[in-house]
């Protein structure tokens, strides 16, 4: 739908905006930024008015609520983000290969409930486009013979790289009219995708409704200094979680997959284990050619530790 507003009504508004912003946090502190000045704003409210909220959602005395001020913080820092910190990760990518039958292709929308999926041909790393739900509906509902190559329904997604600030991918989004961008690393891989849905969970919070099933537990605990693991749990969750050590590597990693990738140098196979410099040990549970999906930590001996505190 295009927009109502022309560009200069755009600007009209942001201006009246800024204006409004000026007047709220004092037009006489131009030394600091206004993004300083409304944080600290915040800040001071939540002190004068902490407990006198009636719930989260609702304000009891008719100011902003709880909800409205952290989406306020959120929308704050959310400059601060780039492609690779909100993109969902390469590993946990439902893709499907350009040569599959239609049949399959229509029951990979069926098992997943995504209404994109990336095409990409052989391997993930050659995305080539998007098939999108809405697309492939009416051959289903009106029993239309389907196209022989169902990838001419294909359109095309952004592609990013991950240094490519949040906002200016919404803002590409928005003008391209595509709500789908693949994320490229330095060599032109694929590390993640994005969707409006991800840029906007960014300041309003995770967006579940009734297809998303209840999240797993990533990282448990199986005795004797053992814990099985997600390839996808987070590197910082780890580090919280079982030991700080994890965390610590040079490389820019953010999961457990990625550093099992990183000390292997390759995509290590089942049964392999992997030391870390710490002393932990990570042996692969269960990958495939292309990823690591499980992994189980066996936490150093009481030797080893000794000797990293040497």
């Amino acid at each position: 739908m295009p927009d109502s507003q022309s560009p200069a009504g755009d600007a009209e508004s942001s201006s009246g905006l800024w204006l409004a912003l000026k007047k709220i946090v004092g037009a006489g502190e131009s030394e600091r930024s206004l993004r300083a000045q409304l944080e600290e704003a915040i800040d001071e409210h939540e002190d004068e008015n902490d407990g006198e909220t009636s719930d989260e959602t609702g304000a009891g005395n008719g100011d902003l609520s709880p909800v409205e001020r952290q989406m306020l913080r959120n929308l704050l820092h959310f400059s601060e983000h780039d492609a690779d910190d909100v993109a969902v990760p390469r590993g946990e990518i439902v893709g499907v290969d350009a040569s599959i039958s239609w049949e399959e292709l229509v029951e990979a929308f069926s098992e997943n409930g995504h209404s994109r999926l990336p095409v990409y041909r052989d391997k993930l790393d050659d995305v080539v486009g998007m098939i999108h739900i809405k697309d492939v509906f009416p051959y289903l509902a009106n029993g239309k013979k389907p196209p022989r190559d169902w990838t001419v329904l294909m359109r095309q997604p952004l592609y990013v790289p991950q240094s490519r600030g949040a906002l200016d991918v919404l803002a590409d989004m928005r003008a391209r009219r595509v709500h789908l961008a693949i994320v490229l690393d330095e060599f032109s891989g694929t590390d993640g995708i994005i969707t409006i849905e991800d840029l906007v969970e960014e300041i309003v919070g995770e967006i579940e409704d009734e297809h998303d099933e209840t999240p797993e537990a990533l990282i448990v605990p199986i005795g004797e200094g053992m814990w099985d693991c997600d390839a996808r749990a987070e590197l910082d969750d780890v580090a919280e979680t079982v030991d700080p050590r994890l965390s610590e590597v040079e490389e820019s990693v953010d999961t457990l997959g990625g550093l099992a990738f990183v000390l292997a140098e390759q995509v290590p196979p089942v049964g392999a284990v992997v030391e870390h410099p710490s002393g932990w040990r990570i042996e692969v549970t269960a990958a495939d050619e292309t990823h690591v999906k499980r992994l189980r930590l066996h936490a150093p001996t009481p030797a080893e530790d000794a000797n990293e505190l040497q």
